[in-house]
């Protein structure tokens, strides 16, 4: 916005944290506009390179039983480059899960957002558990430099009926610390995307814990009792607006 112009947009900026109408110098973007930008993208590349604190996120899930594994990917570097090996278990890893033939398996990953896995996914869970008291549930996985898929693996070996990964969101430039939770039913390698639901945009200024808590338990439940998930199944919770989809 120029000097002596009336800022007409105030009002929609304050309903988010989306680039509106860009404030500018002449025929550039203000200095603020672009040292706000710059802070964004810092952010999001820090979002991505963090270390994930595994020990940090096995601590706040106490009393509840956890256990730690690691993908392929062996580096961060790899993990960027090489996303099939984020979604397959280390020859190290692979044996430490125990075959339970639950219900559930929770996954807690770091995927492409460490900042948002720390932030958020202990509350999620200590929010959905009272929700699933039917439902007989493995230790949590606690899982290193890894994608949404590695959950089939888990789930598999496992032996879980449904699987429900935890992961990190890919960064954006207004958000950089969101979680997902992405669901599977029956677990197995080889399962696609459209086999999947996916709760996404848990953050501060988005979907509450308590809130993608709720929706994970009614998918759970509704995976459980019609053998799917994905997009032969639908939110039909009657609980308002959801970011749910297959």
């Amino acid at each position: 916005m120029m000097a002596g112009e009336v800022d007409v947009w105030s009002k929609l900026r304050a309903l988010t944290p989306a680039r509106v109408a860009l404030d500018r110098s002449g025929d550039a973007p203000s200095l603020r506009s672009v040292l706000d930008f710059q802070l964004a993208h810092a952010h999001a590349r820090d979002a991505i390179h963090t270390a994930f604190d595994a020990a940090a996120i096995a601590e706040a899930l106490k009393p509840r039983e956890t256990l730690s594994v690691e993908s392929r990917a062996g580096d961060r570097a790899t993990y960027l480059k090489r996303p099939d090996l984020g979604r397959r278990l280390s020859e190290a890893s692979a044996p430490r899960i125990p075959r339970l033939d639950c219900d559930v398996a929770f996954v807690v990953a770091d995927g492409l957002s460490a900042t948002g896995v720390e932030s958020h996914a202990a509350a999620v869970l200590d929010a959905v558990m009272p929700l699933i008291p039917s439902l007989t549930v493995g230790p949590v996985v606690i899982a290193s430099q890894a994608r949404v898929a590695i959950a089939d693996e888990i789930g598999e070996r496992m032996g879980a009926r449904i699987s429900a990964i935890l992961i990190g969101e890919r960064p954006g430039l207004s958000v950089s610390d969101s979680l997902g939770i992405y669901v599977t039913y029956g677990p197995r390698i080889g399962r696609s995307d459209a086999e999947r639901n996916c709760i996404s945009n848990i953050h501060g200024h988005g979907l509450t814990p308590r809130r993608a808590a709720e929706t994970l338990a009614w998918l759970l439940h509704q995976a459980l009792d019609r053998g799917l998930s994905g997009v032969r199944l639908k939110d039909e919770s009657g609980g308002g607006p959801r970011l749910v989809g297959g």
